[in-house]
């Protein structure tokens, strides 16, 4: 029954900006642009009884995700104004989501093995440091 719930609601909001978009197509965007589906999942995830950790993992998801939504809808623009057919548009917006969202694992895999690497590096670098200033401290001895 819950899910009932939320899918009336979801298709309701979603029938209330296609509306507002057909007259006002700025409009509808930019009210199609607020996070209306990450709040109301939040929302619904809270109802549902999520702990506070898996809500705030849910929210850095989407933020997580926000470059690649961006970088999607930027396809669609272009190739829109471009004259391709929506489909298309669409098609080639998912590509450059997915794309992006490949992008950011990988550069974030590479960067936490990096930063593991200089975090140790310089672990090293100061050790071997104070090693040498104890020697000079201690004339050699150390």
């Amino acid at each position: 029954m819950f899910l009932i719930v939320k899918i009336g609601v979801s298709a309701i909001l979603i029938a209330i900006i296609t509306e507002i978009a057909r007259k006002s197509p700025e409009m509808g965007g930019m009210i199609a642009a607020l996070p209306l589906v990450s709040l109301l999942s939040l929302f619904w995830l809270s109802v549902q009884g999520e702990s506070l950790q898996h809500l705030s993992q849910f929210a850095k998801g989407v933020l997580l995700g926000f470059p690649a939504t961006a970088v999607l809808l930027l396809i669609v623009v272009l190739s829109l104004k471009a004259s391709f057919p929506v489909i298309i548009s669409v098609v080639f917006g998912i590509c450059g989501w997915g794309g992006c969202l490949m992008l950011q694992k990988l550069s974030s895999v590479r960067y936490s093995g990096e930063r593991r690497n200089i975090l140790s590096n310089g672990i090293r670098s100061c050790l071997c440091c104070r090693t040498s200033s104890l020697r000079r401290l201690d004339g050699g001895m150390a």
